[in-house]
């Protein structure tokens, strides 16, 4: 059984994976939580830790303690070549959603879109090589951000039901802004990549992927733990490579 972990700017999300099945699933707050959970951890054999939270390193040495763990840096073996000019400064959740990507679509042209604190685009052509992509705010970074840099707006909750395109007073108005504005984007960058690549195979996963997978124009593939699985694959290849 292998141990994912995957340490978001939001939460931290963890799986427990028989070979490539996700078997079991729970979130935490904090590292300390996920210590203190020895009866989850104790479960498996191996595991991985992928992070884009900076000063994790004695957490790292704990769970070493606990269960052998692999961390996710940029030497680690990876089942496709990064092309990414900073491969020092990427993301291992946009890289790891791509191998998740790559495992189900292999010599495929893949946009993964992973919407979550930030909404992040990644590329992998299909000589199986990542590119890049982008990084965008996320829908809750929007409304927040509206709120924290001026002084009258509100900070609103989004809602999975509003539809309306002209917002008749300021709270509706901001959600139509964000919501319909982050919807527009992302069909709007996926209709680029269309033209450069016209096979391509859009796959959507993250926090918000429920929300926007019923709103795409375009036609996706939802995912909800494409970044576990992909944690999981990298695990399983460095296990078969060692």
């Amino acid at each position: 059984m292998n141990l994912v972990i995957d340490i978001g700017n939001t939460r931290i999300k963890a799986a427990l994976f028989k070979e490539d099945v996700l078997f079991d699933y729970k979130t935490y707050n904090t590292p300390i939580e996920v210590l203190a959970d020895t009866a989850f951890i104790y479960k498996a054999s191996n595991a991985i830790i992928g992070s884009v939270v900076e000063g994790l390193e004695d957490f790292y040495k704990s769970l070493d303690d606990l269960v052998p763990a692999l961390i996710f840096n940029s030497s680690i073996r990876l089942p496709l070549t990064n092309l990414y000019q900073s491969a020092n400064t990427l993301g291992s959740d946009r890289l790891s959603a791509s191998v998740g990507a790559l495992y189900l679509y292999r010599n495929k042209d893949v946009l993964v879109i992973d919407a979550g604190t930030c909404i992040k685009y990644n590329f992998t052509n299909s000589k199986n090589e990542y590119l890049g992509g982008g990084i965008s705010p996320g829908i809750h970074m929007r409304f927040k951000a509206l709120q924290q840099f001026t002084s009258k707006l509100p900070l609103i909750k989004p809602s999975d039901t509003f539809v309306d395109l002209i917002g008749t007073n300021t709270e509706n108005s901001i959600m139509s802004g964000v919501l319909n504005g982050s919807l527009a984007e992302i069909d709007g960058i996926i209709d680029l990549y269309k033209l450069q690549y016209p096979q391509i195979l859009v796959l959507l996963t993250g926090g918000d992927s429920d929300y926007l997978a019923k709103r795409l124009k375009n036609s996706i593939f939802a995912h909800q733990n494409l970044v576990l699985k992909g944690l999981n694959d990298i695990l399983n290849y460095n296990l078969a490579h060692k």
